[in-house]
């Protein structure tokens, strides 16, 4: 019986790498998830309908993406003070695990910044660079916080915008992010729980269990349960932290922290 492949017996194709093995499995993921956006909807996030499934967790995000820009806004005026002049070096800006380049795009339209997103995931990368092409101070680049590409750069601000928790190692990620930072630069942990020790043995269960129920169990090894006690290691500031408190006198309801360490050579 004649091979239905249209390649020849000598074509030996090289085995998929066990990144783009990922890769392709966390895309199919977000589909199922309905966490892949249209080019239309990519340019208004963090604003989205109330119709759509994770309308919740964007209102989240618009809040936490506010209080961001504030303090941005706040930094460079001080910036611009301290320095006593008008025009100042732009605030460098790196974010890790930037997915679509939603949030990298919103902090670029702050003047005076110059912002690079950076993901190990192409397919969103690509069209990050394809809908917000030619924006001024803004760019892309595939590969992780240890990349050639990024290593020799250095940054005022990293932020880690609900991407911290795919690290295996908090420790050896911040360590690294304090080495890519300007002297008083600043690493910021938006949108990722942070747990009690007691808390970790059920938070991992819901985790697989939800995989489970998608068909991607295997996802569960991806996704690493933060302890506030790894936190310790460093010297930190919370710049938000959820509580009643908050969420009556402010009406916010995102309930994760926001969460700032800085690189203590100034």
């Amino acid at each position: 019986m004649q091979s239905l492949s249209t390649h020849s017996k000598n074509d030996v194709r090289a085995p998929e790498t066990p990144a783009a093995v990922f890769e392709n499995e966390y895309t199919r993921l977000r589909r199922i998830e309905k966490r892949i956006y249209s080019d239309e909807e990519l340019t208004r996030l963090p604003v989205i309908g109330a119709g759509h499934p994770h309308y919740g967790e964007w209102k989240s995000r618009r809040q936490s993406c506010k209080r961001l820009i504030n303090y941005l806004k706040k930094k460079q005026s001080k910036r611009s003070v301290s320095l006593g002049q008008a025009e100042i070096n732009p605030l460098l800006i790196l974010e890790v695990g930037c997915g679509n380049g939603w949030l990298s795009h919103r902090l670029s339209e702050l003047p005076g910044t110059r912002v690079t997103g950076l993901d190990i995931n192409q397919t969103e990368l690509d069209q990050a660079s394809r809908v917000f092409a030619g924006i001024k101070g803004l760019k892309f680049i595939a590969g992780d916080i240890c990349s050639s590409k990024i290593i020799e750069e250095r940054f005022d601000l990293i932020i880690f915008a609900a991407s911290i928790q795919y690290f295996p190692s908090f420790k050896d990620t911040i360590q690294q992010s304090l080495r890519l930072l300007n002297s008083g630069g600043e690493v910021h942990i938006l949108d990722t729980h942070f747990y009690l020790p007691g808390e970790l043995p059920e938070a991992r269960r819901r985790t697989l269990e939800y995989y489970r129920q998608l068909g991607f169990a295997e996802m569960a090894n991806h996704y690493f349960h933060r302890d506030i006690n790894e936190l310790s290691a460093f010297g930190y500031l919370f710049l938000y932290r959820p509580s009643s408190f908050h969420s009556f006198f402010y009406r916010s309801t995102n309930p994760f922290p926001w969460i700032s360490i800085k690189n203590e050579i100034e």
